[in-house]
């Protein structure tokens, strides 16, 4: 029997837990300090047993998957490398920065175990084990960062297992990965950040920016929204990589300053066409580090009984829908209904039910 330890069943602790439980040949034991989070692993049937106790969850495990925030998974390194592991037992983690925990590792020994780093590159609106899916990582990016002199036995064995959560495995040097995802990941969050903040001050002395704001601004600046405590702990990790995009960031910011200044009206054009044509280049159905949206807008009438109408004929066809909302309904005026789902395929699925029915639907 396989045993593997997941220490922090949470979002990507538990979903990794789901994609594993209930398989031929393994056991999956998860951690927590804290035992009403114990409870409710077993509760709720992620994980085949639940201890607070990192020795016992770690005691012949043949895998150790270390899940906690960036700020825990050095700490947890330390505690490992002072236990009596499994010879030949694999430790990995899922934190969005590399380069750090890697050499963590080098320097610290772990007693016959092997480190390799790892990153799903995937997440969710919602955080904690409550919002674990078996889904979550299928067709996401999955990094693995193995050291050079990583046995490719070992690199193996773990990619084999990783299979079964159906994510698209692939190997980056700990230092490239972190400068990659510092650009499509960390520096776009602090950019959204900013710019709802600027946005917040100028709303302080006049009101309408927030009201004019609704819409096509929240959308593009949703992940302004993450949480405080994680993305103060992935940023301050993977500074050094953040400091030089941003000092690239006030290079392009500080272009786009002097065509304005100058009514560069050509030069505009240009920069615009450029990032259409490498944006148009982007595969639209990967899930990656920031969540895709996977919405369409129907133009309803003001109906009593309509918004259940139309949940009612998604529902029928069995497609998963997660948010609705209503962005305009008046008097003798079409109200615009936002419907957002899960996935694409359930957006497509969507899609065609609502035109079949008679809906004009956009996305």
């Amino acid at each position: 029997m396989t045993k593997i330890a997941i220490l922090g069943v949470g979002l990507i602790g538990g979903s990794l837990a789901l994609c594993f439980k209930g398989k031929p040949g393994l056991t999956v034991v998860g951690h927590s300090p804290r035992e009403s989070s114990v409870a409710k692993y077993i509760a709720r049937g992620v994980v085949d047993h639940a201890t607070t106790s990192v020795a016992d969850a770690v005691a012949d495990a043949d895998f150790i998957f270390l899940c906690g925030p960036v700020s825990t998974l050095e700490p947890y390194l330390r505690q490992l490398s002072e236990m009596e592991l499994k010879p030949g037992c694999i430790v990995t983690d899922v934190g969005s920065t590399k380069a750090t925990i890697a050499a963590c590792a080098r320097s610290l020994k772990l007693s016959g175990a092997v480190f390799i780093g790892g990153h799903p590159m995937a997440g969710g609106e919602r955080s904690g084990v409550e919002a674990a899916s078996s889904y979550l990582l299928e067709n996401a990016y999955y990094v693995l960062t193995p050291e050079p002199d990583t046995a490719q036995e070992h690199v193996d064995r773990l990619t084999e297992l990783l299979k079964l959560t159906r994510a698209h495995i692939v190997h980056v040097d700990p230092e490239q990965h972190d400068e990659i995802v510092g650009a499509i990941s960390h520096l776009p969050h602090i950019v959204a950040v900013a710019l709802v903040n600027q946005i917040g001050r100028y709303n302080g002395a006049n009101p309408l920016y927030s009201m004019l704001a609704a819409g096509g601004f929240r959308d593009i600046t949703r992940i302004a929204s993450s949480d405080p405590t994680i993305w103060r702990d992935i940023l301050i990790n993977n500074r050094h990589v953040l400091l030089e995009l941003l000092k690239d960031w006030q290079a392009e910011t500080a272009s786009f300053i002097d065509m304005l200044e100058n009514s560069e009206g050509d030069k505009i054009a240009a920069a615009f066409f450029e990032a259409g044509q490498f944006r148009s280049q982007l595969p639209e159905r990967r899930k990656g580090m920031i969540r895709s949206i996977y919405e369409c807008y129907i133009d309803v009438p003001d109906h009593p009984g309509i918004i259940g109408k139309i949940a009612t004929e998604l529902g029928n066809a069995r497609i998963n829908l997660s948010n609705m909302q209503i962005i305009e309904s008046r008097e003798d005026v079409p109200g615009l209904l936002r419907l957002s789902f899960r996935t694409q395929e359930d957006l497509d699925q969507a899609v065609q039910k609502l035109i079949e029915a008679g809906y004009e639907v956009r996305q």
